[in-house]
């Protein structure tokens, strides 16, 4: 295979793309973050990236809180316009008509729409460079009851997530594969016929 070498950057894709709210319920902002993820399982930790000039950034900061709100295909017109506006200059929840739910353990609300809010408490900010990092652990999640199937599992393909990659926008699509089956397929007996 022929390759093509570019300078170092950033090209681990795709990312969730995601709406964190932060402040209370009645002094809000969203931004949306594409750099987040996991850090840990217990405690369990997860991060997300600003930069120190984002309205949020002093939000979260000052408050030590935030929620991570999972998007869909249907709010990936309300994820973009969060990213490119400015909360020192519109409301976002107004403009993008989202709604306000109140958080079982933080102030910053949950995203009505949002099939998944992660509730989030400030454990620590790293400096890295061009962003901060800020670790946090996760104190409570919460999920629309829509996508919780008949055994009390939730249903991740009826949510319609999306990711982001290289400037773009992408619809997950359907699970190919579960965890294990690899090695958990050879394993299996073949049945006497």
């Amino acid at each position: 295979m022929e390759r093509i070498f570019w300078k170092a950057g950033t090209f681990e894709y795709p990312l969730p793309a995601v709406m964190v709210s932060c402040g209370d319920m009645k002094n809000s902002n969203i931004i949306t973050v594409a750099w987040t993820g996991i850090l840990n399982t217990k405690p369990p930790l997860v991060y997300i990236s600003l930069r120190q000039s984002r309205y949020s950034y002093e939000i979260i900061k000052k408050t030590g809180e935030f929620v991570i709100n999972l998007t869909t295909t249907s709010l990936v017109k309300a994820t973009d316009w969060c990213g490119v506006k400015s909360g020192n200059k519109v409301d976002k929840f107004k403009e993008m008509n989202l709604h306000k739910d109140k958080a079982k353990f933080v102030n910053a609300p949950l995203i009505s729409e949002s099939p998944i809010s992660i509730e989030c408490k400030v454990k620590e900010i790293v400096n890295l460079g061009s962003h901060d990092m800020f670790i946090s652990e996760v104190l409570s999640i919460d999920v629309d009851k829509r996508y919780i199937d008949k055994n009390g599992r939730f249903n991740i393909s009826k949510c319609n997530l999306i990711a982001y990659a290289n400037g773009g926008y992408y619809a997950l699509g359907k699970k190919i594969a579960k965890f294990g089956y690899s090695v958990k397929s050879k394993n299996k007996k073949r049945k006497k016929t």
